[in-house]
């Protein structure tokens, strides 16, 4: 796996995972389908993040990581 996440990209990822763990675990959402799509959400942008790679990104051809 080449790494095509870079760190803005890899911020506004987390913060993103953050924002919506808060908004599910507070209980704003209460209809139980929103509550799993929010979390299958916040989970795949918090492990894109860490592992610094987008399989999205892949197919598209995108790169937003600088360092080669």
């Amino acid at each position: 796996m080449k790494k095509n996440v870079g760190n803005t990209d890899k911020l506004i990822r987390l913060i993103i995972a953050v924002i919506l763990f808060v908004v599910v675990y507070t209980g704003k959402v209460t209809d139980s389908t929103w509550v799993y799509i929010l979390l299958i959400i916040a989970l795949i942008a918090a492990v894109t993040s860490l592992f610094n790679y987008c399989p999205i990104y892949s197919l598209l051809g995108i790169n937003t990581n600088k360092k080669k």
